[in-house]
């Protein structure tokens, strides 16, 4: 069980990390608090693996409580500006949050926290290599290999999933089918698509081209997408 710390000035921002830790197995909160030097204290007593760290703090900000705290804990920043991204990954923390957090975007930050601890769970059984996806007649069933997925489209309440072979139409969010998949080998890359890392051909500038199909990182994703792909 992995326990967490969930740190922000603003109380109900830690009402939201504790509401979706609740729906996350192997995960604990231990603190939900304002107070900076609470949270130091936690982790110097080494009851913390885990924190969920606002930036924009009123004693002491997020950047400089990473430098006094980082080695001894990991880190997930929580914010409502972006421009502190590129400050967050040089000081090695897991994954960074924008304001408001997505639970998808949460589910994929827990997901590389446990890639980084070599923990074998992510979001999917590891022996299991593939899903089975409803398909158009009643109660028909394809069963799909992860390795054969190219990439997966969403668009409202339904997904198309892409193989070599075929197109699967399934009714599911994007979110949830992103959820059933291994973290390590699929990734998010817009918010109407996922891609399958093993079947990239090419990134040019702002694309992604799975075969000759082309696909652009929305801005949202690309730090997230950027450090997996520099992973692999």
């Amino acid at each position: 069980m992995y326990r967490c710390l969930a740190l922000d000035d603003e109380l109900y921002a830690t009402h939201v990390i504790q509401t979706y830790l609740d729906q996350s197995p192997g995960f604990r909160l231990v603190k939900a608090t304002t107070d900076v030097y609470e949270g130091i204290r936690l982790v110097n007593e080494g009851l913390i693996d885990l924190v969920f760290l606002d930036i924009q703090m009123p004693e002491l900000n997020g950047l400089q409580f990473v430098k006094i705290c980082g080695a001894k804990c990991k880190v997930i920043l929580t914010t409502a500006y972006p421009d502190y991204a590129l400050a967050g990954f040089n000081l090695d923390v897991v994954d960074y949050l924008l304001k408001p957090i997505e639970p998808e975007r949460f589910a994929h930050a827990l997901a590389k926290f446990l890639a980084l601890q070599g923990d074998p769970s992510l979001r999917s059984d590891p022996a299991k290599d593939y899903i089975f996806l409803k398909g158009d007649a009643k109660n028909t069933f394809h069963r799909v290999a992860f390795g054969d997925i190219l990439y997966i489209e969403g668009l409202n309440n339904y997904i198309s999933v892409y193989t070599a072979q075929q197109r699967i139409v399934t009714y599911m969010a994007l979110k949830d089918i992103l959820a059933l998949l291994p973290a390590t080998q699929f990734c998010r890359v817009h918010r109407s698509y996922i891609i399958s890392l093993a079947h990239i051909r090419l990134i040019d500038g702002g694309r992604v081209y799975i075969g000759q199909k082309g696909i652009s990182i929305s801005d949202g994703y690309k730090s997230s997408f950027y450090r997996l792909i520099n992973r692999q």
